[in-house]
């Protein structure tokens, strides 16, 4: 990203406003907004080939692996407003496993762009399956919009929820509803 040009198209935005752009509190704010849309926006510069690294390990294991309440936070492309929640991701291995801590990598790499939370959530699916080959994957994600909460129809308490389910997620029944299951199932506190 080119940090200058950023930084002039922000300080337009807000003498758009009516904004005194060199007053104190706003002298600045070109440069933060700038950085924090590089930090949002990482994932561009991001591939899951790069957070996945030598993360995938032959293992025989062949029960579902799941890591849930992955916090995610990514930018609504159509407002370019935040939305933010969970993914939970499962996957039954065919020979290899990945690294935990792989996974909300891979959510990273898709959620820091501008994004809608249905593509979001295939792009998840899709990148664990080619890199792993699994029996099957699923993956949901429950997320906050600000742009249904702070605009348009304000609604403070509505929660998107959008899944993706591959191979044996998808064609076996027992498969899916224990993920489904284990996805929406409340979380206990670890002792």
């Amino acid at each position: 990203m080119d940090a200058d040009a950023y930084e002039a198209s922000v300080r337009a935005q807000l003498g758009l406003l009516g904004e005194d752009v060199a007053r104190e509190g706003l002298e600045r704010t070109p440069a933060r907004v700038a950085k924090s849309m590089s930090f949002l926006t990482a994932g561009y510069r991001m591939s899951v080939a790069d957070v996945v690294g030598h993360g995938v390990f032959t293992e025989t294991h062949e029960s579902m692996v799941m890591v849930r309440d992955i916090e995610l936070y990514s930018l609504c492309e159509h407002h370019m407003l935040p939305f933010f929640g969970k993914a939970h991701i499962a996957y039954i291995p065919n020979g290899k496993i990945l690294g935990l801590s792989k996974l909300p990598r891979i959510v990273d790499v898709f959620a820091r762009r501008l994004q809608v939370q249905e593509r979001l959530t295939e792009q998840v699916a899709r990148a664990i399956d080619e890199v792993l080959q699994p029996r099957g994957v699923g993956v949901v994600i429950e997320a906050y919009h600000l742009c249904m909460m702070m605009r348009g129809v304000e609604k403070q308490n509505s929660k998107t929820l959008t899944s993706s389910l591959l191979g044996s997620f998808r064609d076996d029944a027992k498969t899916r509803d224990e993920f489904l299951r284990l996805a929406h199932s409340p979380s206990a506190p670890l002792r």
